[in-house]
């Protein structure tokens, strides 16, 4: 459902993502971890069609994001680090409003509108205006604009951050029943961006890790934590790695 072909990202001298590589299939709950600065927003940037790639390309649902971008946009549902709300509107209103720029036909919005607010536990708060919400209502009513739509896609660049441990454990959860199976099938495959090291634990089976833009793990969870290991000591070991072989190779060219 999402393909990273050799993707990089430059801006001038500075190479802010390096030839990343990885396949996510349908179902999956994958975290997509690094450390601040690794890279990972502007991967995620690319892969919904944001931000265009220097070299390389993203399949989205069968959807090369060069040759069908407006297919590839429609498959994706994005709830960046900072949701795109109108605190002005009413949930619902602004609900409405985001289906019908996401091209979701008129006869089937109301629908598609109640089923975001069931799914995400808005429904006492419909008709509320958006800015007097709680941060983690807020933070509902953006993966509720990501889902609208019913995209096979979400992509989740840091879906916690700023909010109180309650509200933390409702959102990992709204997201685990996003790709729960309904009617036998996998309802969305899900990439998650965060720093917060036992929100994979909790969510994700699988781990990508990029550092300085590139990709150094890419495994399931079970396999990593194998033995007792810690999810945090494999994190800090593969980036400290990482950076002392990127040392290494500035030695050799130096001398």
């Amino acid at each position: 459902m999402i393909e990273a072909r050799a993707l990089s990202k430059r801006y001038g001298d500075l190479v802010a993502v390096d030839g990343v590589d990885f396949a996510i299939g349908r179902g999956e709950v994958v975290g997509f971890l690094g450390p601040n600065g690794a890279g990972k927003t502007t991967t995620m940037r690319m892969l919904t069609g944001f931000l265009p790639p220097t070299n390389g390309t993203a399949v989205i649902a069968g959807h090369d994001i060069f040759a069908e971008p407006l297919a590839a946009r429609r498959a994706v549902g994005y709830l960046p680090e900072t949701p795109p709300l109108y605190p002005e509107m009413t949930v619902a209103s602004y609900l409405r409003y985001v289906a019908s720029i996401k091209d979701v036909p008129r006869r089937a919005r109301r629908e598609a509108v109640d089923r975001a607010l069931e799914r995400c536990g808005l429904g006492a708060v419909r008709w509320r205006v958006i800015g007097t919400l709680s941060k983690g209502f807020r933070q509902r009513v953006g993966l509720a604009q990501a889902i609208v739509h019913d995209p096979p896609v979400l992509i989740l660049d840091e879906p916690t951050i700023g909010l109180d441990p309650l509200q933390i454990q409702e959102i990992r959860g709204l997201i685990s029943a996003l790709a729960r199976p309904r009617d036998g099938a996998p309802e969305h495959t899900v990439i998650l961006s965060t720093h917060i090291l036992p929100e994979v634990e909790a969510i994700c089976r699988r781990v990508i890790l990029i550092h300085e833009g590139r990709k150094v793990v890419d495994a399931p969870l079970e396999e990593l934590t194998r033995g007792g290991r810690r999810l945090e000591e494999i994190f800090a070991r593969e980036t400290t790695r990482d950076a002392a072989r990127v040392g290494a190779r500035a030695g050799e060219g130096a001398g």
